[in-house]
């Protein structure tokens, strides 16, 4: 990937970020940006979500669904492109998968120390 890309990315995640934290607001649950994949001509950004709080996830994308023209509206306020970009979520679960490794990794682990 360019390098002019991986910097609309960031600036979108950053952006977006402080965006969803000022203006919403989520019960319960922890809602991170992991991740923003602008298309070449800049008219879709696919963002990757991460939701703590597993039973929540639902909610909180549909939320972000529900006030994606806000989000867009506000994000064009704040950064200045060719194209406001479409944004179309999704839910990153490599967070809560990597947990779960660690866990499984320490119950293989657990049973050898009690041997030795």
């Amino acid at each position: 990937m360019k390098h002019r890309m991986l910097r609309v990315n960031e600036l979108l995640k950053r952006e977006l970020s402080g965006i969803i934290a000022r203006e919403m607001s989520f019960e319960g649950a922890l809602v991170t940006i992991n991740h923003v994949d602008v298309s070449a001509d800049l008219k879709n950004a696919h963002v990757f979500v991460s939701v703590l709080g597993s039973d929540r996830a639902e909610n909180v994308m549909s939320k972000l669904a529900s006030h994606r023209a806000t989000l867009q509206a506000e994000l064009a306020r704040h950064v200045t492109i060719k194209y406001t970009p479409h944004l179309i979520f999704h839910l990153d679960d490599s967070i809560e998968r990597g947990a779960r490794v660690i866990e499984i990794l320490q119950e293989i682990e657990t049973p050898r120390s009690d041997h030795e």
